[in-house]
């Protein structure tokens, strides 16, 4: 398996995940995927391609996230690192699509909008 190279994002977050083989570090913006990621809940979503391809422990993982919260940019890791495994290997593609690593999540945030207090949310209205 050579380098291979995947881009996910998820809401206003970007990743770009980088895998080669190695003995199964992370690097997440220079620092360790537990420095980076604080809860467990994030460091499963981010590890979840990997696991379901049993590639854990054999390759070497580098991702560059930037925009949006810690949640988003584990989101936006998950599908870059699904990407980079397509890249790196077709035959995964049917596994990781039933357990859908590959859809993208469209949900964003919507926009406020204007003679509202919010995007949804109206002004106090008073009949009198």
């Amino acid at each position: 398996m050579v380098k291979s190279y995947g881009t996910g994002r998820r809401k206003s977050s970007a990743a770009r995940v980088f895998l080669r083989p190695g003995e199964g570090t992370f690097q997440v913006n220079g620092r360790s995927l537990e420095a980076y990621f604080v809860t467990e809940s994030q460091r499963a979503q981010v590890r979840q391609p990997l696991q379901a391809a049993d590639l854990l422990d054999k390759v070497d993982v580098l991702i560059t996230v930037r925009g949006g919260g810690v949640n988003g940019q584990a989101g936006a890791a998950k599908l870059g690192m699904t990407r980079a495994l397509i890249a790196s290997d077709p035959e995964l593609r049917p596994k990781l699509k039933k357990l859908g690593l590959l859809t993208r999540d469209s949900r964003i945030k919507e926009r406020k909008k204007y003679g509202q207090k919010g995007a949804r949310k109206r002004f106090q209205f008073s009949k009198r």
